[in-house]
């Protein structure tokens, strides 16, 4: 470069530093100032050889990093500090103590969490890439800044990504919406995930994006003329009541204009909501909520609501701070407009995420409204039983979810998922509430645990210490936290179930003279034909695999013909696999209906589901039931001009399901027979007691008990045991 061109890069650096003070949210102390310049000039020597792709100085990024920080973040002098230096100890001769030295321990802390993050390996494979998620997601426990920085990074990259490869633009873009995006929409930074959102689909789907913003600039004109009409219609009244406001119309992002075009199969111009008219008015705190109703009533009193889509983020902001009234009107030329009225602080909060919130509400703390959230993705976070693919998903679920609100008996206000069940609602109060819920109340009525809760709901909780998560609590959740949690138990079921198996094989093999040991185990590994160890265990001890069939297994084992025949045709790929420290589950059973039956069906060719696939069954009008994948190219099709056609299905572990079973008793009345019969069944832990019913004639008993078992094996030997009760005469199944 020539000394002219040098000169005229310097001029644009010092330029770019006083901007940077210049436009930060904070009002700096000199202290302040004089921390990021001491970071300006070692960022500047550290990177003084260093250019990016596209030809400009390397300094320009982390700069720019900063002034994203310091602007639209609105985040202290540490953190743009730590901005300015984020790449420093990843690219240059400088080292973590180095900037330890210089700048104390928070600013090196923050940017040894960054270089870490930088450091993840950016995998194609999702769990990998997943796993690298839950990564980052711990170094929150260092410093939240670490992340909020990270999501600046990740912006000016996006922002900045033109002289890169097609391939890296895609990949990059590709993480973004897997991971920044949803990470900056939790964190209250909605302009940042709305540019991300966007920046992404610009090289994952550059045809649509280009399609949709074309389109976007074209009707610009014609958006803004009719903002102004609006706007027009309401002044009047709101400069009567002498409100210092102003009006803005905001266009929705183009992901989010794509993402409706393919949820409602509709063209660009049949999406009716393109933008939003923003209402921002200044306010003193102690009249925020007055002067929202009352603009809320002018708008009303022009146009004409739609009732149910009324959100009221005042009374009860949303978990991630976000304040405002929405309200949907039929505009000028019948046009539905979603009205946002927000005060000047709540515009903020929205903006600014958390930063702002600290501005107004925790001036002595920088942490003070992630607490909660900190400590929920802390817990989660720990969860070991949790894949990390699970976790994302479920992360995500939680992120993106709408939000309502429910009360507790006195009277305290929860936030949960829209489409939260009543269950769902006791793990959100405490695991251990969850974990040992027995039934629940909404306004007072008893309901059953999938209860879908409504916005407004008294949710009363019932504890019973003997109550624990059964499999079909999996169907009554809907939120990330009462999912994991109910895996979580029924995990440990399980590996309780299998120790105690593993008990009574070793007894039943002592008595049929066969070893306890490896050889053995392998051997009926393969006998029973299931996965590894700890499933072999955990059938035995469920009394799936009986006395009977251990027998059997005994006697192929004394032909060692036999023996051998059947070990070549079951000898498993993997060796390694038998003693795997988990149990599996196999999809090999398909159950239709909420009655879960068993029936005769076909697979559909246009999408040729397989065993563990979401699945639907379709009553065709020749062929039975067909089955169809949840997302088949025709699932739409038959649901929408089919639906009373169309059969919930799933598929099931037919070893870990459960049996409803009614038996029938008779026998003489005899003081304290009704305690003997349902001590017997409430002491196999194996056995679920749904319903009793008896009756006494002139001396003759008689008794209907409903019950759930995992197999016949444990209910023929429920019968016999019952029939060995002094007094009891018959005991059928109905």
């Amino acid at each position: 470069m020539t000394e002219q061109a040098l000169e005229k890069e310097r001029k644009a650096i010092a330029r770019e530093y006083k901007e940077l003070l210049r436009i930060s949210y904070r009002i700096l102390s000199d202290e302040d100032k004089k921390l990021i310049r001491s970071a300006f000039d070692v960022a500047v020597d550290a990177h003084k050889e260093q250019r990016r792709k596209s030809g400009e100085a390397y300094i320009f990024h982390p700069i720019a990093v900063a002034k994203i920080v310091a602007s639209e973040i609105g985040l202290d002098a540490t953190s743009i500090a730590a901005a300015l230096l984020h790449d420093v100890v990843e690219d240059t001769s400088y080292t973590l103590a180095d900037i330890e030295q210089m700048f104390g321990e928070v600013v090196a802390r923050i940017v040894d969490g960054l270089t870490k993050i930088s450091n993840m390996p950016y995998e194609g494979d999702v769990s990998l890439q997943a796993e690298n998620f839950r990564k980052m997601l711990l170094t929150l426990n260092e410093d939240i800044r670490v992340i909020i920085i990270k999501i600046a990074d990740r912006l000016h990259n996006m922002q900045t990504m033109d002289s890169m490869p097609a391939h890296k633009q895609v990949k990059i873009a590709s993480e973004t919406l897997y991971i920044y995006a949803p990470m900056a929409h939790r964190i209250g930074l909605y302009n940042i995930k709305t540019e991300l959102e966007d920046l992404s689909l610009k090289y994952t789907e550059p045809e649509i994006y280009n399609d949709i913003l074309s389109k976007i600039k074209e009707s610009k004109e014609q958006q803004d003329a009719y903002i102004k009409s609006f706007s027009k219609t309401i002044e009047d009244s709101l400069n009567a009541e002498k409100l210092d406001y102003e009006i803005k119309g905001r266009p929705k992002s183009i992901f989010s204009i794509r993402r409706k075009m393919q949820a409602q199969t509709v063209t660009f111009d049949q999406v009716y909501d393109k933008f939003a008219v923003r209402i921002i008015y200044k306010s003193a705190p102690e009249d925020e909520k007055f002067i929202a109703w009352k603009i809320y009533s002018i708008v009303t009193d022009h146009f004409r609501p739609n009732p149910v889509r009324l959100r009221d983020w005042i009374s009860s902001p949303k978990s991630t701070g976000y304040e405002a009234l929405h309200i949907t009107v039929m505009g000028p030329e019948g046009k539905w407009v979603e009205v946002q009225i927000r005060s000047e602080r709540m515009n903020e909060i929205a903006e600014k995420g958390f930063a702002a919130h600290y501005k107004y509400k925790n001036k002595n703390s920088d942490d003070g409204g992630l607490e909660v959230w900190l400590n929920k993705l802390q817990e989660t976070l720990e969860n070991q039983d949790i894949s990390a693919v699970d976790f994302v998903e479920e992360f995500k679920l939680n992120l993106y979810s709408k939000e309502i609100f429910v009360f507790t008996p006195k009277g305290d206000l929860y936030s949960l998922a829209k489409g939260a069940s009543a269950l769902d609602f006791a793990f959100a109060i405490h695991t251990e509430i969850g974990l040992h819920t027995r039934g629940t109340k909404v306004n007072g009525k008893l309901v059953p645990l999938s209860h879908i809760l409504n916005s407004g709901d008294q949710v009363e909780i019932i504890t019973s210490n003997n109550a624990k998560p059964t499999n079909n609590w999996l169907d009554y959740a809907h939120t990330g936290r009462a999912i994991s949690k109910i895996k979580s138990s029924l995990k440990e079921d399980r590996k309780e179930t299998a120790n105690e198996g593993k008990e009574v094989l070793k007894r039943k093999l002592k008595s049929l003279k066969i070893n306890f040991d490896d050889n053995s185990i392998t051997e009926m590994v393969r006998f029973f034909k299931v996965k590894t160890s700890l499933d072999l265990f955990y059938r035995v001890g469920a009394g799936i695999i009986d006395n009977k069939q251990l027998k059997e297994y005994a006697s192929s084992r004394s032909n060692a013909f036999v023996s051998f025949f059947k070990n070549k045709i079951r000898k498993p790929n993997n060796f390694e696999e038998i003693n795997k420290e988990e149990i599996t589950e196999k999809y090999d059973q398909l159950v239709f209906g909420k009655e879960e039956q068993k029936l005769d069906y076909k697979m559909s060719n246009c999408c040729n589901p397989i065993p563990g696939d979401d699945v639907f069954g379709f009553l065709t009008v020749n062929e039975g039931i067909k089955v169809h994948k949840q997302n088949c190219p025709n699932a739409v099709q038959l649901q929408g001009n089919y639906n009373y056609r169309v059969m919930p299905a799933k598929w099931i572990d037919s070893t870990q399901r459960d049996f409803k079973a009614e038996l029938s008793i008779t026998g003489i009345d005899t003081i304290g027979l009704v305690n003997e019969v349902t001590k017997e069944i409430s002491n196999n832990l194996n056995i679920d007691m749904r319903g009793v019913h008896f009756d006494s004639n002139d001396g003759v008993f008689t008794g209907n008990i409903v019950v759930v078992v995992k197999n016949k094996n444990i209910l023929d030997n429920l019968v016999q045991n019952i029939k060995k009760i002094n007094g009891i005469d018959k005991v059928t199944r109905k």
